[in-house]
């Protein structure tokens, strides 16, 4: 099958499909905003599924911030949140090593939306900030003195990565008891231009490449997230729509968890991604096929009017 552009749904369909979910799980960046800025109609369009009734819920795979900073950003942008309703994978994070009853030290390659999240759980961490490159890189890796605390290496999104923090990383690494996590793969970031925008997948690739390691990854796609959200809101898959804009995470997410999805192309996917997927001659089972798709999350809001 291919997928199907929602707005060509007819009254009847358009209402058989609001009826038939009761929670909708949404991607952020690229489908409700654009780093800063908001997404015109999609703040209208979440408020009106939570006035019909619908469970709302935001999924975002940034790890730059805590959950009471999307709180506040969302609250900025016109969307009403709460924590409960956020996932994101600075959290996540936390929980994973919370739930290992982890009691050692957290060298990160992030940002401090991680470390917050790790302090509210009483996990003590290093290694967040610039860590600059200051003589020859052969010395340094000769003096450089593991701190023995050190359990576990988490991967974010770093403004500050450098050589140090790479050779600190593939260090403890070394040690197989050590845990490697990553945030989660997207190796780009939807960008406010036309120039690419490296994601923390990038980050973490690199860091795997130096440790001969495969971190364990926790955002969309994968299981720990599904499990989470799926335990924590007692979600029933087959009334669960999954919204978001790139195929790789959200969408693969939606259809690893027998959820309904709908792809919106205010992100990373593309109108000609969706006409190569229509196009192909490739079995269906190789390929992410959204169930449907979406200009911009608010022509939904025009169909509600209009059914």
């Amino acid at each position: 099958m291919a997928t199907k552009k929602i707005t060509s749904l007819s009254k009847i369909e358009f209402k058989s499909f609001m009826e038939s979910i009761d929670v909708i799980l949404s991607d952020c960046d690229g489908v409700l905003w654009r780093e800063t800025e908001v997404i015109q109609g999609s703040p209208d369009t979440v408020n009106k599924f939570k006035q019909l009734g619908k469970r709302f819920f935001y999924i975002t795979n940034n790890n730059t911030k805590t959950r009471s900073e999307f709180v506040e950003k969302c609250k900025g942008l016109k969307y009403d949140a709460t924590m409960e309703e956020i996932v994101c994978t600075s959290f996540l994070a936390a929980v994973y090593l919370k739930e290992k009853n982890f009691d050692k030290k957290v060298y990160v390659v992030g940002s401090v939306g991680i470390t917050k999240e790790l302090e509210a759980m009483g996990i003590k961490h290093c290694g967040i900030g610039p860590d600059v490159m200051d003589g020859d890189e052969v010395e340094m890796v000769k003096n450089f003195k593991p701190d023995s605390e050190v359990g576990a290496v988490i991967v974010g999104f770093d403004k500050y990565f450098s050589f140090p923090k790479l050779v600190k990383a593939a260090t403890y690494l070394q040690d197989p008891n050590v845990h490697f996590i990553g945030t989660n793969c997207d190796t780009e970031r939807p960008s406010p231009n036309t120039n690419r925008f490296p994601g923390t997948g990038c980050f973490v690739k690199t860091i795997e490449s130096a440790s001969n390691r495969t971190a364990v990854m926790l955002g969309k796609p994968e299981s720990f997230v599904s499990e989470h959200i799926i335990t924590k809101y007692n979600l029933n898959p087959e009334r669960t729509l999954m919204i978001g804009d790139n195929r790789d995470t959200d969408i693969l997410l939606g259809k690893r968890c027998g959820f309904k999805t709908l792809l919106v192309l205010t992100g990373i996917t593309t109108q000609s991604d969706v006409d190569a997927i229509n196009a192909s001659t490739v079995n269906f089972k190789d390929l992410i096929v959204p169930d449907y798709y979406i200009d911009h999350l608010g022509d939904i809001l025009t169909m509600i009017d209009l059914s």
